[in-house]
């Protein structure tokens, strides 16, 4: 259980950051609680991929501050930010497995990238970790000879070989089936709770984000358009937030892509 009092776990302070003239965060400030299970969504675009890339210290704020357990994540030299990665687990977007390697291997190879833990011990923390997931029986398969869902379960077992502080989840529903979907989801909040640890997911999976998050950020134009619980984040009177979650076609987010107005495209005549 986690300390409602506890300082949180990373503390983004008026955040901006961009590419070039094209600005992707705008003084973003929010903060992610220890043991939680905290959403980034929002339309594509909006920059929630590049907060993962922020914390995970890829890339460094243009503007503000970015906390993790109380140190500034861009004034961190090389070995601190390798030692702060090591308090942090990532599961990719589809996974991104190495293909020839087993999926026992796969899981093992943070361990021994980073460990010198002796070989028995090794095993036994892998087919831990696959069992946690469900698919111990699948450890000397290869990722091609298991489906989505399974490889983004293999893909999770590797990400919490090292019992990270923190978890983030790059789209982990994305191209899966209803009970794979659903099964992610499941596993998501289980191993959060039973580890203990916090977790940042990237979805645009309304429905099964929700069920799972404790707390929920909407990001749009660079900013915060709205946060809060899963059911404040559904009352929210922002219109583009509402046609996020309602998923219109139309709104704030333009059907049409910004040009001439039919009447100048179709009205002249063709050019001579």
């Amino acid at each position: 259980m986690s300390d409602p009092h506890a300082p949180p776990l990373i503390d983004c302070q008026a955040l901006s950051f961009g590419y070039g003239a094209r600005r992707i965060l705008d003084g973003v400030s929010f903060t992610v609680p220890r043991g939680k299970v905290t959403a980034l969504m929002g339309a594509s675009g909006g920059g929630k991929t590049t907060l993962l890339r922020l914390i995970g210290g890829q890339v460094r704020a243009q503007q503000g501050g970015l906390l993790f357990d109380g140190q500034e994540v861009g004034a961190l030299n090389a070995a601190g930010l390798h030692a702060m990665r090591r308090r942090m687990g990532m599961l990719f977007q589809f996974g991104a497995l190495f293909t020839d390697l087993t999926v026992f291997e796969n899981v093992a190879f943070p361990l021994r990238e980073h460990t010198d833990l002796p070989e028995p011990l090794i095993r036994d923390i892998v087919l831990m970790k696959l069992n946690a997931v469900g698919l111990r029986g699948a450890r000397d398969l290869m990722p091609s000879q298991v489906s989505g869902g399974m490889a983004r379960r293999v893909a999770l077992a590797r990400a919490i070989a090292l019992d990270p502080e923190l978890v983030m989840y790059d789209e982990p529903f994305a191209g899966l089936d209803p009970i794979s979907l659903g099964t992610a989801a499941q596993l998501i909040r289980q191993l959060n709770d039973t580890l203990g640890i916090t977790s940042i997911v990237v979805s645009h999976d309304l429905e099964e984000t929700f069920r799972i998050a404790d707390q929920v950020i909407v990001l749009a134009d660079g900013r915060i358009a709205a946060q809060g619980t899963p059911a404040q984040v559904q009352q929210s009177s922002d219109p583009l937030v509402r046609q996020f979650i309602h998923a219109q076609a139309d709104g704030p987010v333009r059907f049409h892509y910004p040009g001439l107005s039919v009447a100048q495209d179709f009205g002249g005549g063709m050019p001579s």
